[in-house]
This record gives C-alpha cells, sequence and structure tokens, in this order.
C-alpha cells in the first residue's frame, strides 16, 4: 500500500503533497547511455547504465502492415533518448499501455505494477480522494525502456514536476480538428495561436501531436498552482474563438460544438491531465511521431505524416532538439499579472 506523502495538511483539490521515492537508486550517469537491442532474440536483459533492464516480446508485430515490431519501438525510444528525456525527468508518468500494439486494445494505468525494478524512482502524489498513487519517472534510458516494455506506445508525463505536482513548467493548447476539419485548418488556427500569443510577449513552441493536431506550449514562470494556469489558458482560448469564429471554437462538450471547427482545447490544463510527449511514437496507421517544428515549417507546410518512427531519429540527429527553450530558466512568461 501507498505510504502517504509526509506533509503538514492532506490533500485538497488544488493541493496535492508529493514526495520522490527512490530507494536503492545509484546516482545518475552525467551522459545518458546508449543501447542497442539486438535483432533475432525474443527477449534480452541489458546492462543500462548500471540497471538490469529485462526487455520481452521484442518480436511481437506493433505495426504488422509495416514490420515494426515491438523491438522497432523500443530502439526508436532509445534513438532519441537523450533529446527526450530532459523533458520527462522528475514528473509523474500516466502509462498508456498498448500490450498487443497500436490497433490493439489499450488502457490506462496511473500506479506503478508489482514488481518493479528497485532503482525505479516513483512520485507519491496524495489525491484530495485520500488516495496515494505511486507513479513511476522516467529519469533515464533504463527507466524509459522498463516503462515502454510494458507497451507504452506514447508517454503521458504530468506538466508539473515532482517536487510539486501543483505548479507547472508550461501552459499548452492541444488544437483538436473536428469530423472532416482537414489539417490545413489546423496550421491555420495554430498560427492564430501565435499571433495571439505573440501580441502578448508570450513565447510559444509548435509540435505536431503524431495523432491529428497540433500543440502549442508557453514555457512560463513557475509559481501560479495548475488551476490558475488552466485559467489564463481559457481566457486565451476563448478570446481566440470570439476572434476567429469560423475557424476555430472552444466549447469543449462535442454535442454543443460547432461543425467544421478546430478545438482550442484549453481543458488539457487542468490538474492530472497529459497529453502526449513530444517525440511520442503515436498509435496511428503510419507509426507517426509528435514532433517538434518551427513556426516557418508550419507556414511552408508539414504534414502529420512527414514525422514518423522511421524517420524523426535522423532529424533530430540533423536538427538537434527544437523545444530545448522549454528547459531554460531564461525566457519564461510570468502569467502572474495576468491573473485576477
Amino acid at each position: 500500500m501507498a505510504r502517504r506523502p509526509a506533509a503538514a495538511a492532506r490533500a485538497t483539490r488544488d493541493r496535492h503533497p508529493a514526495r520522490r521515492l527512490a530507494a536503492g537508486r545509484r546516482p545518475r550517469a552525467a551522459r545518458p547511455a546508449t543501447v542497442t537491442i539486438p535483432a533475432g532474440v525474443n527477449e534480452i536483459t541489458l546492462d543500462v547504465g548500471g540497471h538490469r533492464v529485462h526487455l520481452t516480446n521484442l518480436g511481437k508485430p506493433f505495426w504488422p502492415e509495416l514490420g515494426i515490431t515491438k523491438r522497432n519501438l523500443l530502439q526508436y525510444y532509445a534513438d532519441v533518448a537523450p533529446v527526450l528525456l530532459p523533458h520527462l525527468r522528475d514528473r509523474a508518468m500516466v502509462m498508456k499501455r498498448y500490450p498487443n500494439g497500436a490497433a490493439g486494445e489499450f488502457f490506462f494505468m496511473k500506479r506503478v505494477p508489482q514488481p518493479h525494478p528497485e532503482w525505479l524512482e516513483l512520485c507519491s502524489i496524495e489525491h484530495a480522494s485520500g488516495s496515494v498513487i505511486d507513479f513511476p519517472m522516467i529519469q533515464d534510458l533504463a527507466a524509459l525502456l522498463w516503462v515502454v516494455n510494458l507497451g507504452c506506445i506514447d508517454l503521458n508525463q504530468w506538466y508539473a514536476r515532482c517536487d510539486d505536482v501543483d505548479r507547472p513548467d508550461y501552459l499548452h493548447f492541444d488544437l483538436d480538428p473536428g469530423d472532416g476539419v482537414q489539417f490545413g485548418q489546423v496550421v491555420e488556427v495554430a498560427q492564430v495561436v501565435h499571433d495571439a500569443l505573440q501580441a502578448v510577449a508570450m513565447p510559444d513552441h509548435v509540435k505536431t501531436s503524431g495523432s491529428k493536431g497540433i500543440h502549442v506550449y508557453v514555457p512560463i514562470v513557475r509559481g501560479p498552482t495548475q488551476r490558475q494556469v488552466w485559467e489564463v489558458a481559457k481566457a486565451l482560448s476563448l478570446e481566440i474563438a470570439r476572434a476567429h469564429p469560423r475557424l476555430a471554437t472552444a466549447v469543449y462538450k462535442r454535442a454543443a460544438r460547432p461543425e467544421g471547427r478546430v478545438l482550442v482545447d484549453y481543458n488539457q490544463n487542468a490538474w492530472g491531465r497529459t497529453l502526449a510527449s513530444l517525440y511520442s511514437v503515436r498509435p496511428r496507421p503510419r507509426a507517426t511521431v509528435s514532433t517538434p517544428v518551427t513556426w516557418q515549417e508550419l507556414a511552408t507546410g508539414v504534414s502529420l505524416e512527414d514525422f514518423r518512427i522511421d524517420n524523426v531519429p535522423a532529424r533530430v540527429a540533423r536538427l538537434g532538439d527544437l523545444w530545448e527553450p522549454l528547459l531554460e530558466p531564461r525566457g519564461r512568461f510570468d502569467l502572474r499579472p495576468l491573473l485576477g
């Protein structure tokens, strides 16, 4: 049974005590480990940065029509780990497991399964219900491969770090096309969002969702609560939708949403929600990847299918991490003047 995090007061709707659990963990290496997963074996135990990781069912088809196996998925994540891991560290991870591949059934899992490696770091979070959930954290390549080996095709980390799970590092806009809406309209709405953010001097970064839409993130000064960040995102989304009613909507309830619009979804900023991380493979027919792009690339013309498990590692090797600014303490936007 998970232990209640040490805290002066119990959890409430807006306050959630959390602590790191890291029994038996060795210090993290200064440079990330590199791994090549051998072909022709169905399971193997590897030494990854000093941790033993057992990988199973490596030959299982995850995209049968593309010839992509679980081994290929694991190798992809090993290849992009140097740019991916800094965005995942110190954050609770919600596991979305596809045990039978991209076209199979999936289920969400928050609590770390038993047994799990003794070196795996956890984030123990108390919820307002009184329940304490131990989430895994992906601190290094060993933890990344262990989580993906569970069948996690995409990665869904929390917006706030474990030392204060109520105060996120960024706000974001999930641009989700309605039925029949083409990707070109999503790009048009992304540019509208970009212009609106630039008008108030908010730095923003864009990536494909890898599924249907586009994600726009704003790095913020840490301090406002998740609910306050949600309120700012809501106000901006409503303003954008009012200014561009033929393109966008901020109506969250699907039954009331006007047709032919792109939803500027602010509700994904709510506490405990997650979006697929950058560099996440998505369970789509072409094994597309949620990929950072430049605003110039977006304006020039890209498609979701341009970024896939088979070509994103080469792109990363060529361009590096376009979202590295999200990791920097400088250049973050201070939301506090916008709070009522």
